[in-house]
């Protein structure tokens, strides 16, 4: 049976204008939730818990700025280059440093949702000695669900120094679904090399 408290005119204010905080909770029979003003930092949060300041999901400062420190985003680029990709065969690109990782999604080279929702997700591919001799040379974000690819024919003509593949998809997945980056080289020599300045990048849109 759902209990309904009906805050109107005439309840007066929660607190006493000090330098205290205040909050009300929500006391659920697994679990507690709780609206709060956090004086120290004067934002308005809504959390888990019944303590206040802890296990926060959403901040509004005195702005209006609205902040989700809980909300799935990460940023990861690989910690040395990835030298002579092989040939003819799909390589994981290595992503070894998280410059950030927000609710801990990120490992060994992959993404996984945490919850079901639409994720923005992109990659940017740095790779250098690229063989002209190779058919193509295909980039990809693989989802659980799909494939998202960028391709290239290389024959330009000679070995290019450098060139840089981009990805960028608003993805559909489910609850543990996972995403990472993959390259592929058709054919030719197995002399490329993927650079530290890539990176690997997403977020919960909705």
């Amino acid at each position: 049976m759902a209990l309904t408290k009906v805050i109107g005119q005439g309840l007066g204010s929660l607190g006493a204008g000090a330098a205290a905080d205040a909050k009300i909770v929500f006391d659920g029979n697994a679990q507690d939730y709780h609206i709060g003003l956090d004086d120290s930092a004067d934002t308005l949060v809504i959390g888990k818990g019944s303590a206040l300041g802890t296990t926060t999901a959403m901040s509004f400062d005195a702005n209006g700025i609205i902040t989700k420190p809980l909300q799935p985003a990460f940023l990861a680029r690989p910690s040395s280059i990835q030298a002579n990709i092989a040939v003819g065969s799909e390589v994981d690109v290595v992503f070894g440093t998280e410059i950030f990782d927000q609710n801990a999604d990120f490992a060994s080279n992959t993404f996984t949702a945490p919850v079901t929702g639409k994720y923005h997700l992109d990659t940017n591919i740095r790779l250098q000695a690229i063989d002209s001799a190779s058919s193509y040379y295909v980039i990809q974000i693989t989802t659980s669900n799909r494939v998202y690819q960028d391709i290239v024919d290389p024959d330009v003509g000679q070995d290019n120094d450098y060139r840089t593949f981009t990805i960028s998809v608003l993805a559909d997945m489910d609850a543990s679904d996972t995403a990472k980056v993959i390259i592929l080289q058709g054919s030719g020599t197995a002399q490329s090399d993927l650079q530290t300045k890539s990176h690997f990048s997403g977020y919960l849109v909705c």
